[in-house]
């Protein structure tokens, strides 16, 4: 088997390609690329940083798309930015809505790849699931997205640009010269980079659509409304909490290293110790208030009372949660859900030594958009259960 582990900067075929020369698309730029594209192109530096500003709150706080509509701006000067730049997002492909009213979109990148985003609305919140990659590198064996090959990393403003299509949907960006929380309880409030991919194997662009996305002029999301899923690239967690400082989620999904190379092969690399050590000092670090270690149920596989024991022992001392997923099956998948009576028993456990283990709730199952089930409808061919145990180093 080879490993999937490596950095996916070696393998040349990840590398995003070069796009065809012609307007630059300004979403996705921090404010100083932003700044720099216009000074490139004309902008007085004395004027640069006020542009930057206004142009910032129409594309982020209002969501214009045309700099037409910029009327702030001068006539010429918005003529001078349309011929020299574009405002564009991932192209919504398909919609679906879940009997709960959870939202799963096929989005459209450049290349033409496709990546899947889920919205799930709930009574306090309403949060969006992003994808950082096309595909996966990492393989675990209970995720579905795992089972479609790595193709490429998202740029940033295909990130950032989920959340902007996402917004459009939901009808919620305010009128220009309106505060972004004069409409009362924002629709989209929550954004967990849990869809397709590995989020810190795309540090760099993760990093800057987050930025964007926490920007108090623009989208307005506090770092503690965002939530990164790793699956341990031990290396950039102390980064993420330097440099982004968002809430971390990290799939754990086993107490021993034997099982965990299994579900989660990266573990091959950085062994469930390693990747505790990194986690003890992220709280501290990134000033957030705890760690969400997220745990898919699997029959017979990880579901045992001495499995809820050992990881109550192991994340002793860690401002944590253990968030206890129902494993949520997809055709050809080489794992069940563990029963219900199993599942209450190890929250028990995890509850009774002082963790929060809240079971969550599947969401989106109808459609495919539950945890675990993202992949990309033009990958979306099955697999028997065989080849992907094969696949999974499980047979």
């Amino acid at each position: 088997m080879t490993d999937s582990t490596a950095p996916i900067t070696q393998d040349v075929m990840t590398i995003p390609r070069k796009l065809p020369e012609g307007p630059t698309n300004l979403v996705g730029l921090t404010r100083d690329k932003l700044r720099e594209v216009l000074i490139a192109h004309g902008t007085p530096e004395k004027q640069a940083r006020m542009r930057v500003n206004q142009i910032w709150q129409w594309v982020y706080q209002w969501g214009v798309r045309d700099f037409a509509d910029m009327t702030n701006l001068s006539k010429a000067y918005r003529a001078e930015l349309a011929e020299n730049f574009v405002i564009e997002i991932p192209e919504m492909v398909s919609k679906q809505v879940s009997a709960d009213g959870t939202r799963k979109y096929l989005v459209r990148i450049a290349g033409g790849h496709e990546v899947e985003v889920v919205y799930i609305p709930e009574t306090d919140r309403g949060t969006l699931c992003i994808s950082s990659q096309v595909g996966c590198t990492l393989t675990c064996s209970f995720c579905h997205t795992g089972t479609q090959k790595l193709v490429r990393n998202l740029t940033a403003g295909e990130i950032v640009g989920q959340v902007m299509m996402a917004r459009d949907d939901l009808g919620e960006w305010p009128e220009p010269g309106q505060g972004t929380g004069e409409n009362g309880p924002r629709l989209l409030s929550n954004i967990v980079l849990m869809g397709m991919g590995e989020p810190l194997y795309n540090f760099d662009n993760v990093r800057d659509a987050m930025k964007i996305a926490m920007d108090g002029e623009g989208i307005s999301l506090s770092r503690r409304r965002i939530t990164l899923s790793t699956s341990g690239v031990v290396p950039e967690i102390a980064k993420t909490a330097e440099e982004i400082g968002c809430m971390l989620a990290v799939s754990f999904h086993a107490t021993t290293d034997e099982v965990r190379d299994k579900l989660v092969p990266i573990n091959r690399k950085w062994n469930i110790a390693t990747l505790l050590e990194a986690l003890r000092d992220y709280p501290k670090a990134s000033n957030s208030e705890r760690i969400t270690f997220e745990y898919v149920m699997l029959k017979d596989v990880n579901d045992s009372d001495e499995d809820a024991r050992r990881l109550v022992q192991l994340i002793k001392g860690i401002p944590a949660k253990i968030n206890l997923i129902p494993f949520n099956e997809w055709p050809g998948a080489p794992h069940q859900r563990s029963d219900w009576d199993r599942i209450e028993k190890f929250a028990d456990i995890v509850y009774k030594a002082g963790y929060a283990s809240p079971i969550r709730t599947p969401r989106g199952e109808d459609i495919m958009a539950a945890c675990g089930q993202l992949k990309s409808a033009t990958e979306r061919a099955r697999k028997s259960r065989r080849q992907i145990e094969a696949e999974a180093g499980m047979g």
